[in-house]
């Protein structure tokens, strides 16, 4: 018999969701809830975005969902004025690379407002960027570009892998009085599982563990999870126990519950589709190195994407992270010391 909930626990209110649905749905819940709630970008209106993620938006709120011209650095700029004067904008960058027009004005003002100002003006602006391959796309509409804004002190960084995380790290985005990144893994747009928007997720600055495992520990982020998690049940059919630890939120890094699950099985494999070098993955195999040293059976190893600007379509099947890549660096994680 199921058991009835308690007074003081909320109703559960669950909808199966793709994370599109699941991030349309947190916008549409903090417009009703908050007026101040405004969003804008090119095409978001009318049209509900390239990917329809604002899709009905407009209908529903009208202006408080509008279009901007093609012109990523004023968009930026208006938000800051937006957000100065009170009100809680959402920018939607239309593509990954289409940030990089803005970029000066999100890291010399978005990130550095409440620093310049001791504390007096803050922005409670979210930024949301489609980012990543897997889509068929050319280089400049699938771009990794997460390690600039992690490196830019200032900025909250988060990146969900699932329809529940979209939802509800979207709404802590809404709501936090300072400036957040939401970094949308788009492949993932279409994914679909079951949400419950009742029930409180943990929040910005928080790390989960998806999948148990004695073995090794893959930390992974964003379109790299569902890779990880595939690879962990390949490598259960081959003897090994994988543990996966989905970061959710990049900045602020959950140290804990990272370097708990890394000391608990000895072996880390970080897994991430940007660039390798000089990258976030960099800096989280780092602190794996710097925090675990003493519980560690071998060296960190990283499985990212390669060095280069991205792959047209017909070759970016060799550039993503894939299972046997994982696999592979599993592998050479010195059992034979064991």
């Amino acid at each position: 018999m199921t058991p009835m909930p308690s007074a003081d626990s909320p109703v559960p209110h669950v909808e199966k969701l793709t994370v599109m649905q699941a991030l349309n749905r947190a916008m549409r819940d903090a417009m009703r809830h908050d007026e101040t709630v405004h969003v804008l970008g090119e095409d978001v209106g009318t049209l509900g975005g390239v990917f329809r993620v604002t899709d009905g938006l407009t209908k529903e709120f009208g202006e408080r969902c509008f279009d901007t011209p093609l012109a990523e650095s004023g968009i930026m700029g208006f938000a800051i004025g937006m957000a100065m004067g009170g009100l809680r904008p959402i920018v939607e960058m239309q593509f990954d690379a289409f940030a990089y027009p803005a970029f000066e004005q999100i890291t010399s003002h978005v990130a550095k407002m409440r620093n310049r100002t001791k504390g007096q003006v803050h922005l409670p602006m979210v930024i949301r960027i489609p980012y990543g391959g897997g889509i068929g796309g050319v280089e400049h509409h699938c771009d990794s570009s997460e390690s600039y804004y992690t490196h830019t002190p200032g900025l909250t960084v988060v990146a969900p892998s699932n329809p529940a995380d979209a939802y509800h790290l979207l709404r802590a985005a809404i709501a936090s009085p300072d400036p957040v990144i939401v970094m949308e893994p788009k492949r993932l747009y279409w994914s679909k599982a079951e949400v419950d928007l009742s029930r409180p997720r943990p929040g910005i600055g928080k790390a989960a563990i998806v999948r148990e495992g004695k073995d090794a520990t893959i930390v992974a982020y964003g379109q790299s999870v569902p890779v990880a998690l595939e690879a962990a049940e390949v490598a259960k059919r081959e003897g090994r126990d994988l543990q996966v630890v989905d970061l959710r939120s990049l900045v602020p890094f959950d140290d804990a519950t990272v370097m708990a699950a890394v000391a608990s099985t000895g072996r880390a494999v970080v897994v991430a589709e940007a660039q390798g070098f000089s990258s976030f993955s960099s800096e989280v195999a780092a602190r794996i190195g710097e925090r675990c040293f003493h519980s560690l059976a071998a060296p960190v190893r990283r499985v990212t994407g390669f060095d280069i600007p991205y792959p047209p379509p017909k070759l970016e099947k060799h550039y993503l992270v894939s299972v046997d890549r994982i696999l592979d660096a599993v592998d050479s994680l010195q059992w034979e010391d064991q």
